[in-house]
């Protein structure tokens, strides 16, 4: 079985950002967005630029072609389809070769009376959704959008809303094909060079370039999903909510409202959902969700404190129903933003970051409540606030998720963004939780080594299989002290 994606011109095509950056690889992706004007190192005005889904720029042009092993050779990072928010996919230094991984997206056997899949690591999650659904199969784990590539799910190890069932992306994973930074190409998994695949999975593409990917994919009952929802009134109720829900239903997440206050703090829509049965599902498969462009980037002024508030109450009033129940597609319960095409033009050219973190259920609800507090207080306005349950921590060497409450907030970039991260940086730090670097733009070096105790093993891993430090990204300048 193969993906029938047209494809490319054979060879390896050199392009600036914008002409393919954050673009999925078929014509139901969102556009590229047009180049921020957010505060950034001095530049040439026409040197070519990266970006990542926070459209805060940076100088750099990838290599594109449909051979990976060809393509990352002397690469210092790989990059799917740039829906990383911050600097994780975007180059150390300008000169840096970042090889594009979405032109490799054939899928290379399946077995059909396993699930097991194996496929070149720019594959999209979106075209194994459209091969694989109406086939009763889908992916064990998957994060808020379809428009990631199975590398990027790897290096990320993504989780969804069902982690406290069945934990990240990466305890799904059999084995990784991958180009090391000596260039040469080893096959790794849970029991061949576990230390490389173990900090490859989280990784964040530091420890080589992830050329194909095997995992196993789920049965599932029917192309539905039956959902329940709930409109709750603060953060406490919220909480108590997501605990019942957790023990029975495989999915739970929802939304908060984060600019609310006093009994209303934390008010929002909790969610909860499985697979239908086929009894439930008794009507023609679901149709593919309608999408709709965002024409224009709006101004910085558009999204404010008077415009989010205005917003939040709409969402939570429209939920006329204290609760309610019935069958809904797989792309509105698990991408309602995918939806919309270029959405991170809401935020104007200023560009906008999202700050998650996860609080260890030992931190006990008030810590919750007391980070929803702090976040109201720092400012920051956002329309978006998920609030998720994770389960125990998995054997990735920096996978984000511990046992606990993921709080995840978009935050438009202001002169004062520095100073709301490094507060709330503060308080997961004193709480025992961590941020999760796909979404970070923002954090500190000192602040991420005093969150991750597994901080020491990974940059061991690191150490051994990349002493020279060739795989490399803006973030790891950032966060772990590389050499730009």
């Amino acid at each position: 079985m193969a993906s029938n994606d047209a494809r490319a011109e054979r060879g390896i095509l050199t392009t600036p950002s914008g002409a393919s950056s954050g673009a999925p690889p078929d014509d139901r992706a969102p556009p590229a967005p047009a180049t921020s004007t957010a505060p950034a190192a001095p530049r040439d005005a026409d040197a070519p630029t990266l970006m990542g889904w926070g459209r805060l720029p940076a100088p750099g042009r990838e290599v594109l072609g449909e051979d990976l092993v060809k393509l990352t050779k002397g690469a210092a990072l790989t990059r799917g389809l740039g829906r990383s928010y911050g600097d994780s996919s975007l180059p150390a230094n300008p000169g840096d070769k970042v090889a594009a991984t979405r032109m490799a997206n054939r899928i290379l056997r399946f077995d059909p009376a396993t699930g097991v899949l194996r496929a070149e690591a720019g594959l999209s999650l979106a075209e194994i959704n459209r091969l694989f659904i109406p086939r009763g199969w889908f992916s064990p784990v998957t994060p808020g959008t379809k428009f990631v590539t199975l590398g990027g799910m790897v290096a990320s190890d993504v989780h969804g809303k069902n982690h406290h069932c069945e934990g990240c992306f990466g305890a799904h994973v059999r084995s990784l094909r991958m180009r090391l930074a000596d260039d040469s190409v080893v096959e790794c998994g849970p029991k061949t060079l576990p230390d490389l695949f173990y900090a490859t999975i989280g990784g964040m593409g530091l420890l080589g370039h992830i050329l194909e990917v095997e995992f196993v994919l789920r049965r599932i009952a029917s192309p539905w999903i039956w959902m329940e929802t709930e409109r709750v009134g603060n953060i406490s109720e919220y909480i108590a909510g997501l605990n019942r829900a957790a023990p029975l239903w495989p999915m739970t997440m929802g939304w908060i409202d984060c600019l609310s206050s006093g009994n209303s703090l934390g008010r929002g829509i909790l969610m909860a959902g499985r697979w239908a049965t086929p009894d439930e599902a008794r009507i023609p498969p679901p149709r593919e969700s309608p999408q709709v462009s965002l024409p224009v980037e709006l101004p910085n002024w558009a999204l404010n404190p008077v415009t989010t508030s205005l917003g939040n109450s709409f969402l939570y009033w429209k939920h006329m129903d204290h609760r309610s129940a019935g069958l809904v597609g797989p792309d509105p319960f698990f991408y309602p933003l995918d939806a919309i095409l270029g959405w991170n033009r809401l935020y104007g050219p200023r560009g906008f970051t999202q700050f998650q973190c996860v609080i260890p259920r030992a931190a006990g609800v008030e810590a919750v409540v007391d980070f929803m507090k702090l976040l109201a207080k720092l400012g920051g306005a956002s329309p978006l606030c998920v609030i998720k349950d994770c389960g125990p921590e998995g054997k990735g060497l920096l996978s984000f998720p511990l046992e606990g409450t993921s709080i995840a907030v978009d935050m438009a970039v202001s002169p004062d963004i520095q100073r709301i991260v490094d507060r709330l940086n503060e308080f997961v730090i004193a709480a025992g939780g961590r941020i999760y670097l796909t979404k970070d733009r923002f954090t500190r070096a000192e602040h991420f080594r005093a969150m991750e105790p597994r901080l020491d093993a990974f940059l061991a891993a690191r150490e051994k299989w990349d002493p020279r430090r060739r795989l490399r990204s803006a973030q790891s300048v950032r966060v772990f002290g590389d050499r730009a």
